[in-house]
C-alpha cells in the first residue's frame, strides 16, 4: 500500500512503518520486524502491548454493554471512580476521552470556582497541556500557536521553576495555576521541590486553585501513582489519561473539595466520558499494575537504566523520576540518533533536538534495560 496516498491529514510526521501487533514491551511491524519498545505509545502502555487482563476485561465488557448515556450511571465507569479515590485518597471524577479534554475540564472548573471576574490561568513557559484551543492556549510553546490564533485569552506564561516569577504574577484577576510535575513535550524537565512546595503556599495564601497535569507522569509512571505524590504536594485538582486506559481513550479530571463541587449539571459534558468499554479496560490496567508491583518496577529500573545511560558517551545528563526519562545529549542530535535506533529496532523518540525521552512500558525487566542501552549505544555510535 502506498502510504503516502493514503487520505490521511498530513498532522503527523510518521515513520513508514506499519505496525500491526504488539506484544509486552515489544512491537512488530507488517514485515515482522521486531522492535523493542522504550517509548510505549508517548507513556501510555504502561501494562504492556496487548496485556491479556486488559484485553479480557474489554471483551468481556463489550458483550455485555458498550455504550449508556451520561443520564444514567454504568458499573465500570462506578468502580473505576471509586478506585481512582482509593489510590489518591482523595478526590471526585470527571471521566473524559483524552488528556486535552481532562484540562478543558479543569480549565472550566477553576474559572467557575473562582468567580467574581477571576479568569486568569498562570502556566509555564515550554509546557504542553495539550491542542484543543484552550488548552493549546495554556501550552506555553508559541511555536504552536501559529495558525490559530487569536486563543482564548486569560494564560499567563511564566519560567518553569521560578517561583518569585510566578508570585509576582498573581493579581486579583488570577483563579489558578496549571503545571506539570514533570515537563514531558517541553524535555522531560523535572519540577524542583521548592517550587512545587512553594506554588502551594501561595496558591493557599492567596485562595487560588493549584492544578497539576498528570497527563504523561500518572499511573506509576514516576514510581508513585501521580508525581505529586513523590513530591509530597497535594494539588486541589490534577488531570490524567495516556496510561489511565493502557490504549484505550480515557482521561480524567479529579478534584478535591470544595473544587469539585463547582460543576453542576449542564456546566461540562462529554458523550463518551466514562464509558463502559474505556473504564472497564482502565480498571484492569490499574489493578494489573496493582497485582505486578510495576510501580515498584517503574522505580527500580527507572534507577538502572539511569545508572547505564550516564555512562555513554554522548550523553550529557539523564533526568526525570522513574521510568519517565530523558537523556540529555551533549550534541544536538537526538532525531539522528532516534531515527538509528529505530532501524536498530529500538523505539524512543526525540523530544528535543538534544533531549531524547525514554517512557517504556512499567513492566520491563532487567534484561530489557540492557538490551535497550546496548542498542542505543550502537546508535550514539
Amino acid at each position: 500500500m502506498n502510504l503516502g496516498g493514503l487520505p490521511l491529514l498530513n498532522t503527523y510526521g510518521r515513520y513508514p512503518i506499519v505496525i500491526t501487533r504488539g506484544e509486552g514491551c515489544r512491537l512488530f511491524d507488517q514485515n515482522g520486524k521486531s522492535y523493542l519498545d522504550f517509548l510505549a505509545g508517548i507513556a501510555v502502555i504502561s501494562a504492556g502491548h496487548s496485556n491479556p487482563q486488559v484485553a479480557a476485561a474489554v471483551c468481556d465488557q463489550i458483550g455485555k454493554l458498550a455504550h449508556v448515556s451520561n443520564l444514567f450511571y454504568n458499573p465500570p465507569m462506578m468502580e473505576l471512580a471509586v478506585k481512582l479515590n482509593e489510590i489518591t485518597g482523595w478526590g471526585k471524577v470527571f471521566f473524559s476521552n483524552s488528556g486535552a479534554e481532562a484540562n478543558e475540564c479543569a480549565i472550566k472548573l477553576v474559572r467557575k470556582w473562582a468567580g467574581d471576574g477571576r479568569y486568569k490561568i498562570l502556566c509555564a513557559i515550554e509546557s504542553f497541556h495539550g491542542r484543543t484551543l484552550g488548552s493549546l492556549a495554556a501550552t506555553g510553546q508559541p511555536a504552536k500557536w501559529k495558525g490559530f490564533e487569536p486563543l482564548p485569552e486569560g494564560f499567563v506564561h511564566l519560567p518553569y521553576n521560578d517561583l518569585p516569577a510566578f508570585e509576582a504574577a498573581i493579581d486579583g484577576k488570577t483563579a489558578a495555576i496549571l503545571i506539570e510535575p514533570i515537563q514531558g513535550e517541553g524535555g522531560v524537565q523535572p519540577a524542583t521541590q521548592e517550587f512545587l512546595s512553594g506554588l502551594r503556599e501561595l496558591c493557599t495564601s492567596k485562595n487560588i486553585a493549584l492544578v497539576f497535569d498528570e497527563v504523561q507522569s500518572g499511573i506509576g509512571r514516576t514510581g508513585h501513582w501521580w508525581a505529586f505524590q513523590s513530591y509530597g504536594v497535594k494539588p486541589d485538582l490534577f488531570t490524567s489519561a495516556k496510561a489511565l486506559g493502557n490504549g484505550l481513550p480515557i482521561g480524567a479530571c479529579i478534584a478535591d473539595s470544595p473544587f469539585s463541587e463547582a460543576l453542576v449539571p449542564g456546566d461540562h459534558a462529554s458523550t463518551f466520558g466514562g464509558g463502559a468499554v474505556v473504564s472497564r479496560g482502565a480498571l484492569a490496567a490499574i489493578e494489573f499494575l496493582e497485582s505486578e508491583k510495576c510501580l515498584a518496577n517503574a522505580t527500580a529500573m527507572g534507577g538502572l537504566l539511569s545508572e547505564v545511560l550516564v555512562t555513554m558517551d554522548g550523553v550529557k545528563e539523564v533526568r526525570g523520576h522513574g521510568l519517565m526519562l530523558g537523556v540529555v545529549l551533549t550534541q544536538d542530535r537526538a532525531k539522528d540518533v532516534a531515527s538509528k535506533a529505530l532501524e536498530l529496532g529500538l523505539i524512543v523518540n526525540a523530544v528535543r533536538d538534544n533531549v531524547l525521552r525514554l517512557t517504556p512500558p512499567l513492566t520491563i525487566t532487567e534484561a530489557d534495560v540492557h538490551e535497550a542501552c546496548a542498542l542505543l549505544r550502537k546508535a550514539m555510535a
